[in-house]
């Protein structure tokens, strides 16, 4: 009955390693549908009846009720050559054509294109408003939105409070979203701030709604609510670069202001996830973080 676990697991690695059930089979001496079923039914529900305290003769038992094509004698009368020949199988790593690229990025290298013809009408600087991670301020940032110079993609750019610009590209889920993406701190390490902005049925629109997702100071996820305004439709990069960011106190923030800090700035437009010990990996840890972030 040990045996059981080491077959199941050399049987996950062979598959992992894209050796195919009916080349284990015929190794075995079983039919592909025989030792399909011991793996995908018998064995799994044989390992649950143990954890949950059943002996071994009877949580075997009880798992061969779910198939019909095995038999308990002739499983456990060719458990040593079932064994002998899973572990005796080599596995071939696949070779992997030079030209394989990732059907996921190809699709986003499309999108970017067809981004391309799409963006003129939300082109253009904007001014952001959203709230600040560190205090109640409201933060106002500047973005630009334009056809890249060698006309390939989609520049995205953006001037945050602390004096850092961030350069990025576009993509488009047809007229309905416009995602922007910027990676915050300098290569290698990755660290992916996106906006994304649903887009109005309108032509060039004033201002843009959207989400916020970025990391907070302790690197745990954030998503709040973003405003773009528009500011000018010229795509200089020279205009945009003397737009610098700033947090304004709720005190000190205008009429317009004042509005834009009561869309974006509430408790309920900011979601957020923390880190919290959690030596048991229990739904009490779920309360007990939610209980954190409603202070």
């Amino acid at each position: 009955m040990e045996e059981l676990k080491e077959i199941y697991d050399r049987m996950t690695f062979l598959r992992q390693k894209g050796v195919k059930m009916k080349d284990m089979a015929e190794r075995a001496g079983f039919s592909p549908s025989v030792l399909s079923a011991i793996y995908s039914t018998v064995l799994p529900a044989y390992f649950k009846n143990r954890e949950k305290g059943m002996g071994e003769e009877e949580a075997l038992n009880n798992a061969l009720v779910w198939v019909n094509n095995v038999s308990k004698k002739k499983l456990l009368g060719s458990l040593a050559r079932l064994k002998d020949s899973l572990f005796s199988t080599d596995y071939q790593a696949k070779a992997v054509p030079e030209d394989a690229r990732c059907p996921f990025l190809v699709q986003l290298e499309n999108n970017v294109q067809e981004t391309m013809g799409r963006v003129f009408n939300f082109s253009g600087i904007y001014i952001s408003y959203s709230i600040s991670s560190g205090s109640r301020s409201l933060k106002i940032e500047p973005y630009l939105i334009a056809p890249a110079e060698n006309g390939n993609y989609v520049e995205v750019g953006h001037n945050n409070a602390y004096g850092v610009t961030h350069w990025g590209t576009a993509l488009m889920n047809g007229f309905n979203h416009l995602y922007l993406m910027f990676n915050e701190n300098p290569s290698p390490q990755l660290s992916l701030f996106y906006i994304c902005l649903k887009l109005p049925m309108y032509d060039r629109p004033p201002f843009l709604r959207g989400l916020y997702m970025c990391f907070d100071y302790n690197y745990n996820p954030v998503a709040r609510r973003i405003l773009f305004v528009k500011y000018s439709d010229s795509i200089a990069r020279d205009e945009f670069l003397k737009l610098k960011g700033e947090l304004k106190a709720p005190e000190v923030l205008d009429e317009k202001e004042k509005a834009y800090y009561d869309y974006t700035c509430q408790a309920e437009d900011i979601i957020r996830m923390c880190n919290i010990p959690s030596p048991r990996m229990t739904e009490d840890d779920l309360r007990v973080e939610k209980k954190i972030l409603s202070l």
